[in-house]
């Protein structure tokens, strides 16, 4: 044991010492959460170029009405009231006549001026869009667009079109516009978490609104920091071993320590180059929260749990990885092994949207208990504000540890027999013969 701790205090030293080592603690969040932090800078910048409309109204009914509703608008959104820059583009409305002889040839006109950039976009109403009982073509209204993305038109149209509406139909029935307002006014259904009781004073505690990004992003994060840990721990032990391998200083090591032993140094050096990385996110996040205030949005209990997640990790992965670094005789041979490993490891990364939508789902629970994605995904589960049931993380942790011996275990094996092995390159079939014969 006294030697696979040398083996460890070396691998660790070798890793933390180096310049990549600090450039890849800085660059590891932006490369992770690059595309959310620009996002959010990005999110208030909007492109205020005037968008040209087109309106083909057969109906004859509503092109005006929208034209006086697009003004109004402008008046009021387009620019702050305080500094009067403008900070939304302004709708241009104008209206076409129809071409009822040749409507398709009047739809390509359309068409080829949204190609040209003098239009954003057309719209094209039926002509009995005033009746709502009837069907069919008639009382269709279309938006024609290159850019079906963009919905802020599109998604404002709806409501001075449908207003209008129905107030022409409120009229032609004979009811009093105001009173039918009064009867379809909508209301907002606030989203709002449970109501809970403070332990200390037993007093009942009102429940806060629900913030939907903070539901997404906090475990998102939580996710985020425990697989850049175990890329940061498991990864390297890939190739310092091939490295170690290909130069024959493994072969000057177990003159003197076993093959476990010399792996085992490896997995606990992994270990502790991802505590370290750990220790220098959590003081830095910390800190951070700290001075924006948002510490109580962060769930700091959790910690424990993302340890001991992280350390199984390690030893799970990082033993696979080094007995590929082991059974390889050179870079180019671990592509065909690599998917084998990766594989386990970036899955919860496509999975973790429907499992943080539904955390206590039959497919979130599912996958969580399953060994090779518990410590992501439970980690993921665990971070959101419904949580999981108390006996789920330690179900999973007992199912993580068994499948880490396993791999431990089998990685072991396969490192004894490739680490001396040099010329033949390794297939998954060999691969599993020294697994079971040894």
């Amino acid at each position: 044991m006294n030697k696979a701790l040398r083996i460890a205090r070396r691998e660790y030293a070798a890793q933390v010492r180096t310049k990549g080592f600090l450039i890849g603690l800085a660059l590891a969040p932006i490369l992770a959460c690059g595309g959310l932090v620009i996002m959010l800078v990005m999110k208030d910048r909007v492109d205020v170029v005037d968008q040209h409309l087109a309106i083909v109204d057969r109906s004859g009914v509503l092109a005006e009405s929208l034209i006086s509703d697009a003004n109004g608008r402008n008046d009021e959104v387009t620019h702050d009231q305080d500094t009067g820059k403008k900070v939304k583009p302004a709708f241009v409305l104008e209206i076409v006549e129809p071409n009822e002889e040749n409507p398709d040839q009047q739809r390509l006109e359309l068409s080829n001026r949204v190609r040209n950039r003098e239009l954003y976009a057309f719209l094209e109403i039926g002509p009995d869009v005033l009746h709502a009982e009837k069907k069919g073509a008639d009382r269709d209204i279309l938006y024609f667009t290159d850019n079906p993305l963009s919905q802020d038109m599109r998604q404002w149209l709806w409501w001075p079109i449908n207003g209008k509406l129905h107030e022409m139909r409120a009229q032609e029935s004979g009811f009093d516009i105001e009173e039918v307002r009064r009867i379809t006014n909508r209301l907002n259904i606030e989203t709002m978490g449970l109501v809970s009781m403070d332990e200390s004073t037993g007093e009942v505690e009102a429940a806060q609104r629900s913030n939907e990004a903070q539901a997404v992003f906090v475990p998102m994060g939580m996710m985020m920091m425990l697989f850049m840990m175990i890329m940061f721990g498991a990864m390297p032990l890939l190739s310092s071993t091939l490295e170690e391998k290909t130069r024959r200083v493994s072969e000057l090591l177990l003159g003197s320590i076993s093959p476990f032993s010399l792996m085992m140094g490896k997995l606990i050096g992994g270990v502790g180059v991802s505590l370290t990385s750990l220790t220098f996110y959590v003081v830095v996040g910390a800190s951070a929260t700290t001075f924006m205030g948002v510490n109580d949005q962060v769930p700091y209990d959790l910690l424990p749990w993302m340890l001991v997640f992280l350390i199984a990790a390690i030893f799970m992965f990082g033993a696979l990885l080094a007995a590929v670094g082991a059974a390889c005789n050179e870079a180019s041979e671990t592509q065909s092994l690599m998917p084998f490993v990766m594989a386990p490891m970036m899955i919860p990364m496509f999975v973790w949207f429907p499992v943080v939508k539904e955390p206590l789902g039959n497919f979130a629970t599912g996958m969580s208990l399953f060994p090779p994605f518990t410590p992501v995904l439970m980690m993921l589960r665990m971070s959101t504000p419904a949580g999981v049931p108390t006996w789920q993380p330690w179900v999973g942790l007992i199912g993580l540890i068994a499948f880490t011996l396993f791999s431990v275990w089998a990685g072991g094996r396969i490192f004894r027999v490739g680490i001396l092995m040099q010329g033949q390159a390794p297939k998954i079939g060999q691969l599993i013969k020294w697994v079971i014969r040894g």
